[in-house]
């Protein structure tokens, strides 16, 4: 089999792609290293696990000096693993994939800032710590989550019940991290680093929602491109989205043109794009952002395209009644 050489522009991109979920887990890590965990502030995630832990051999003396001051480090590095291993089993080869990176980086950073800085903040008030802690932590999650990657740790559990049980991610993962910081009662009597705590998860969520907006928000695409079948059928077999096929004409010319019309996650856009450019890297689209998604695919069952509709035209698409169409291929975006 013929292995093909990748294109310079392949090549840049895969590049960009290292560099920013490189650097995302350099400043997510900044952010705890150098603001939060010096600072003895609480947060969310598998850091926030580790800040427990710490906190609590701490209270009851059970570790020496300087198990106590790497037990989030440890923590953080076995419960990513742990977690990587069970998202990759229930998830699929392309989550774990995806989700290496992240996995490993992070708590990576985080060891390598400690033995630079010797694990010191690099600010003497602890509000201003938490303020820009939670806006570093969360610009360097943004930009690994903008790139169509995952930071790994608590991102997985919410994505596996959203798989097995239709749940929504941004809720359940609030829900844990909070979860988390409350969990901090039981090492801590300070009821204000559980408040400082919240506050971490809100402003980081905040920075987050500006660049990857999350919760009920998706994402609306519309191409217009000569090789519409080739893509519908990509959206439809390779991303499970449902695509409606629109009929146009052009305003100079005045011929006649087919928009496709899609929604899909935040975190599949990136697939898309790189997709339609891949067939068509002359496709038109247009993408803007609808606050609430409702229908198959989305708050309830998915499609998927039956392999013998696959390849086919609009024409062919046609003679099919619709009766005789899956239930949730009918009608709607499913279809």
């Amino acid at each position: 089999m013929k292995v093909t050489k990748p294109t310079k522009s392949q090549v840049k991109r895969s590049l960009i792609y290292c560099f920013i979920v490189l650097f995302g887990n350099a400043l997510a890590a900044a952010g705890t290293a150098f603001f939060i965990e010096p600072n003895g502030l609480v947060m969310g995630g598998t850091t926030g696990v580790g800040i427990f832990v710490r906190n609590l051999l701490a209270k009851y003396g059970s570790a020496d000096e300087n198990l106590t001051n790497w037990i989030v480090n440890i923590t953080v590095y076995t419960a990513n693993i742990i977690l990587f291993v069970i998202g990759a089993v229930l998830l699929g080869k392309k989550f774990a994939a995806s989700t290496l990176a992240g996995t490993l980086l992070y708590p990576s950073f985080m060891s390598l800032y400690k033995l630079i800085n010797g694990g010191k903040s690099i600010v003497t008030d602890r509000t201003l710590a938490v303020i820009m802690g939670a806006i570093v932590f969360g610009l360097g999650v943004a930009m690994v989550v903008r790139v169509g990657a995952s930071t790994g740790g608590t991102d997985i559990p919410p994505l596996i019940l959203n798989k097995f049980f239709g749940w929504p991610v941004s809720i359940t993962m609030w829900c844990l991290d909070a979860s988390i910081v409350l969990l901090q009662l039981f090492a801590i009597s300070d009821l204000d680093l559980i408040f400082y705590g919240i506050l971490i998860c809100l402003i980081s969520s905040m920075a987050i929602d500006k660049l990857t907006p999350i919760g009920r928000k998706k994402t609306q695409v519309k191409i217009v491109s000569k090789k519409y079948r080739a893509i519908r059928e990509m959206i439809l077999s390779e991303l499970n989205r449902g695509v409606t096929i629109l009929y146009g004409q052009t305003g100079y010319l005045k011929e006649k043109c087919h928009v496709l019309l899609t929604i899909v996650s935040n975190r599949e856009l990136v697939k898309l794009k790189n997709k339609v450019q891949a067939i068509d890297p002359e496709a038109f689209m247009t993408i803007s952002v609808v606050s609430e998604v409702r229908g198959r695919g989305f708050s309830s069952e998915g499609i998927r395209l039956p392999k013998e509709l696959e390849g086919k035209d609009e024409e062919d698409l046609t003679e099919v009644p619709p009766a005789s169409l899956p239930e949730t291929q009918r009608d709607g975006n499913g279809g």
